[in-house]
């Protein structure tokens, strides 16, 4: 039991060393990440439908 303390105690040392963003960089980055999720979705899924409209083709 002491060793979970210790560890949440440490834990908790470390969190107030850590330098956090601010509220608007969160944002930014936050719109980065879901606009490059969205673009990477749509290269992915349109790199399938064209694998699987040829794959198709070359079966009939």
């Amino acid at each position: 039991m002491m060793q979970l303390i210790t560890y949440l105690q440490e834990v908790r040392a470390e969190l107030t060393r850590v330098t956090w963003p601010s509220r608007q960089e969160a944002w930014r980055l936050t719109l980065n990440v879901l606009i490059i999720s969205l673009f990477v979705g749509l290269y992915i899924g349109g790199l399938d439908y064209g694998f699987t409209n040829l794959l198709g083709l070359i079966l009939r």
